[in-house]
């Protein structure tokens, strides 16, 4: 309505420049645009909006802007795709190779054991194995018993630092209220026995008074420290207010022994009546974690409203700020917060706006790509992307885009035999990266 006399209905220029082309004369950050918008450049005839636009819905306006700008570079920009018999990036080519016959019901996590097969967990509330190259028929019996509700369901899987003398398995996933249709994240660990899981523990669950409804964001990832405690992270089920609330689970990172109990000096423990396990909070929906090989910092993804996924470095005690601050706007393209920044408030590493629906994580520490040591390798489920980041000093130095198009990455998973491997949705596979 106020735009497009100068920019044209499809934003590709008139009298005022193209929102198209990437050719940003006055800033292409969120905030410059916003700046743009707000106060006008009045000496190149872009009059000031202040007054007309609130600041929540100059914020949406500029997601829309960039939303439209990102459509049409993805239609110019040559990228990677599974397709080409051979992919081809800055320093390496490679093919994708299936480690399985067989499709998967929509896997969410993969965690390869010692001695080569590979447990892969199915949304549904299967474990299933893959072991020489096939899928088995049959699950592993005797798991807890999870619900598949919404985004919930048999969610990640990780094996104990200690694995080789302990067998411990531990997984995430959803459970329900015993007397009505609420919903929430839970922990086990067990073992197998055969094709049985075995000896399990409830290392992590909440008072059904926490309990939802709601069928958004449970999360979660489940990784250690070299320390050998256990992270994992629960979204804000939807309920964005509460992800600031201290008193509650949701929308937060936590920190546990691997038995459950809780260490002493977790940031909250002095805080009065805060949730005892709570390592930070502000998240809104963390899809990715993992500790840095070399300096052992937690870096995290989550998924933003409409635009404003995140990477983040993820701190003791830090309030990462949803859903008072936010890159994003409301899925109907309503405003959601007039404010990216806040006092005392963190700023994410990285953002995507547009969102790309990053999801799961890792740190490449194998031998087919030495050049890709220790770079982060970040997945995404809508725009079926992988991504390889540089980190510097807590910052990205290096980004390439090494795939589009294979499918849905839940998970991105560098195994102990060194090879980088990816949970796909869909189609449910799991495959890996073999360099040319």
């Amino acid at each position: 309505m106020h735009c497009a006399i100068c920019h044209g209905k499809d934003l590709s220029g008139g009298l005022g420049s193209s929102f198209l082309d990437s050719e940003w004369k006055h800033g292409g950050e969120p905030q410059s645009m916003f700046d743009n918008i707000k106060y006008g450049l009045p000496e190149l005839g872009m009059q000031p909006f202040d007054g007309t636009l609130s600041d929540a819905q100059i914020n949406a306006l500029v997601i829309y802007i960039r939303e439209k700008n990102h459509q049409a570079g993805l239609a110019e920009r040559p990228t990677p795709r599974p397709e080409d018999e051979v992919l081809k990036t800055r320093y390496y080519n490679y093919r994708i190779e299936p480690i399985h016959s067989g499709e998967l019901d929509t896997p969410w996590s993969t965690v390869q054991l010692p001695d080569g097969r590979f447990l892969v967990t199915e949304r549904g509330g299967d474990l299933r194995i893959i072991e020489g190259g096939k899928l088995l028929d049959e699950p592993i019996s005797g798991l807890p018993q999870s619900w598949e509700h919404g985004q919930g369901g048999l969610l990640d899987i990780n094996i104990d630092p200690n694995y080789a003398d302990n067998g411990w398995i531990y997984i995430a996933y959803t459970v329900k209220a015993p007397d009505e249709d609420t919903y929430m994240t839970a922990l086990s660990r067990g073992r197998l026995k055969g094709m049985q899981w075995v000896d399990n523990e409830v290392i992590f669950h909440v008072d059904p008074k926490f309990y939802s409804p709601r069928g958004p964001h449970f999360g979660t990832r489940i990784v250690f420290d070299q320390k050998g405690d256990l992270y994992f992270a629960i979204g804000d089920r939807g309920i964005q207010d509460q992800a600031q609330d201290l008193t509650r689970p949701n929308g937060k990172v936590h920190r546990i022994r691997p038995d459950g109990s809780i260490p002493e000096d977790n940031p909250f423990a002095d805080v009065p009546d805060s949730y005892p396990t709570l390592w930070t909070y502000g998240n809104r929906n963390p899809q990715g974690l993992a500790f840095h090989p070399v300096t052992d910092e937690l870096w995290e993804t989550e998924h933003g409203p409409r635009g404003g996924d995140e990477l983040n470095l993820i701190r003791p005690g830090i309030n990462y700020g949803w859903p008072v601050i936010t890159y994003g706007m409301n899925y109907n393209g309503s405003p959601l917060s007039d404010k990216t920044h806040a006092p005392g408030m963190e700023q994410p590493v990285y953002h995507w706006t547009p969102s790309i629906a990053v999801c799961g994580l890792d740190f490449y520490t194998g031998k087919d790509f030495p050049q890709w040591e220790n770079d982060l390798l970040i997945g995404s489920l809508r725009q079926e992307e992988l991504w390889r980041f540089r980190l510097e000093d807590g910052k990205p130095t290096q980004q390439e885009l090494i795939l589009r198009g294979a499918g849905r990455i839940r998970d991105v998973y560098v195994g102990p035999d060194g090879r980088l491997y990816l949970v796909l949705n869909s189609p449910g596979q799991v495959v890996r990266l073999i360099p040319e």
